[in-house]
């Protein structure tokens, strides 16, 4: 938090852009990094890389964010999404961005993404529930936009040894260590 890439609307990449060896390689860099951390999500505004590109997995079945949603490994490129559902959900959201802190954040429920995979090809993507959570996280990172930016109240925001301590049971968005 305080690094001006991180408040500024990344820029759309050309389908040219993805032949690129660079940009192939901050794909796989972003996942390598993503995973090796342990995380779910990471945008490449996050590591510097002012492109709209970010990566998300989220395996299947209960996981410890206490969500049954899941998504295979999906890039992200210049993605534009939509609220099928307005009605809002809550999680409790962390990132590297702003390490060390926790905050409770409500979000639409229900989206859909369309978007380009790392070759180029349009997809859609609906999501729901946590699942709806974390990519609307991924992607505000793409347009200037972090979770504390989303808090409707401060109070719920945390440190780290705090929200153990007191919330540690709520499920969470953890990218602390992404």
């Amino acid at each position: 938090m305080g690094h001006p890439v991180l408040r500024q609307t990344a820029r759309k990449l050309t389908r040219e852009d993805l032949a690129n060896p660079e940009i192939r390689a901050l794909i796989h860099d972003m996942r390598e990094n993503m995973q090796q951390y342990g995380g779910i999500g990471l945008a490449a505004p996050q590591i510097g890389e002012s492109v709209q590109l970010a990566v998300i997995e989220l395996e299947a079945g209960k996981n410890r964010y206490g969500s049954e949603d899941a998504l295979p490994y999906t890039v992200f490129i210049n993605p534009e999404f939509e609220v099928i559902d307005v009605t809002e959900q809550g999680f409790w959201e962390g990132c590297l961005s702003v390490p060390g802190l926790r905050g409770y954040v409500e979000r639409p429920r229900h989206i859909r993404v369309k978007y380009w995979d790392e070759n180029g090809v349009e997809k859609t993507l609906e999501a729901k529930n946590f699942l709806a959570t974390v990519v609307q996280h991924e992607l505000d990172h793409l347009f200037g936009h972090l979770y504390v930016d989303r808090m409707k109240d401060t109070r719920l925001l945390s440190f780290q040894e705090e929200f153990q301590q007191f919330y540690g049971q709520a499920p969470t968005l953890d990218e602390d260590n992404v």
